[in-house]
Order: structure tokens, then C-alpha cells, then sequence
């Protein structure tokens, strides 16, 4: 089992790392290998809807998100954590994860999706809603916690106090190893879901 963690900000040590790690211990400990890709700090553009990726297989651009497509489809699950600008994921993870999820072609059918939102005060669940968006689009279970999965503080470190926080993290981690674990036995018995040819529906023609 291997989760790629996408670490949405710019604060190489800051409260949203707090949250990574306590989910890291936790992947160890279940025996699920982690990879952690901090990209809040990177230039990423957003998507400009050309259409290359259809042809090519990946983004125009050439940049992390390209490098993130090749571990993202290796890996049995996906945590994407952000810290919450304006009750909702910082714009480099917004553009990341728009051209991420639209460029790659790779069916993630049971792959396993989490989402974190750390914040000051308020905006996590907007943020959570926002995030589990790209999950379930594209038939990815998403792993639930005790709580919506968020962890709260103002200056660097301070998440380290959110007791109930940092709980939520590692029931987090404990369910999202036993689905892909579960996931992984139900495919080796029963096999994946059938698949439907895709049928769009546009309401102007």
C-alpha cells in the first residue's frame, strides 16, 4: 500500500505539516508506505482548458503536476491538505488539483481520497467540501474520520495543541489504511466494478 500526500503550503514547517506528520506515524505504524510532496511553495498555473492533455497524456505545461501524475497513479490513495485561505484551499492547490485530476487519463476507480483543511478558526468545512470534490467525480472512495478533517492554529507549531486536531488525523490514517487494505482484498476476490461507457449530456446544443 503506498498514499501520495500533497502538502498545500507554502510553510515548510507550518501547522498543515503538523497535520502530514501525524498522519505519516500513523501510515507507518499500519505499514502503508507515504510519499509527502509539499507544492504550496512552487509556481503552478492554473489550467487553460487547450486540450493538449488528450493528446499527449499529460499537462502542456511541464512542471509538478506532471510529476505528481506519475506518483499519483501508482499510489492506492491521495491526501491533499491545504491550509484555508478564504474559507476554502489556497489557489496553488486549487490549480494543482484542477490540472492534476483533468490531464491525467488514468482510471482511479478505488483509489482512496482524504482531504485536511487547517485553519486559524473557520472555513474547514468549506475547504473539505471543496477538496472531496475531485474525489468523487471519479469513483474514489473518500476515508472519513471522528470528525470532519480539520486541524486549527494561527503561528507555526500551534496545531501541535489541537488535541482533538491531531486525533482526528490519526483515526483518519487508520481508516484510510484499512479501506485500501479492504479494497485490495475486495479486488482480488470480486474484481472492480463494471464500468459504463460515458455517456455526457449537454443541455445546449
Amino acid at each position: 500500500m503506498k498514499v501520495l500526500i500533497i502538502n498545500g503550503s507554502p510553510r515548510v514547517n507550518g501547522n498543515t505539516t503538523v497535520a502530514v506528520n501525524e498522519l505519516v506515524k500513523i501510515f507507518k505504524e499500519e505499514g502503508v508506505d507515504t510519499e509527502v510532496v509539499q507544492i504550496g511553495n512552487k509556481a503552478i498555473r492554473g489550467c487553460i482548458a487547450c486540450g493538449s492533455c488528450r493528446e499527449k497524456g499529460k499537462c502542456v505545461f511541464d512542471d509538478t503536476v506532471n510529476e505528481l501524475a506519475t506518483k499519483f497513479e501508482a499510489a492506492d490513495g491521495l491526501v491533499v491538505a491545504t491550509p484555508v485561505y478564504y474559507a476554502s484551499a489556497n489557489g496553488t492547490v486549487a490549480a494543482c488539483l484542477d490540472r492534476l485530476f483533468y490531464s491525467t487519463h488514468f482510471d482511479k476507480t478505488m483509489k482512496v481520497g482524504a482531504s485536511v483543511a487547517v485553519a486559524r478558526r473557520g472555513g474547514c468545512s468549506a475547504t473539505f467540501d471543496e477538496l472531496n470534490k475531485y474525489f468523487t467525480i471519479c469513483g474514489m472512495p473518500v476515508a472519513s474520520s471522528q470528525y470532519w478533517n480539520s486541524v486549527h492554529g494561527t503561528m507555526p507549531g500551534e496545531a501541535q495543541q489541537d488535541a482533538e486536531g491531531l486525533q482526528t488525523m490519526r483515526v483518519l490514517a487508520r481508516n484510510m489504511s484499512f479501506l485500501m487494505k479492504s479494497i485490495a482484498l475486495g479486488r482480488e476476490k470480486y474484481g472492480m466494478p463494471k464500468q459504463e461507457a460515458w455517456q455526457p449530456t449537454n443541455f445546449i446544443r
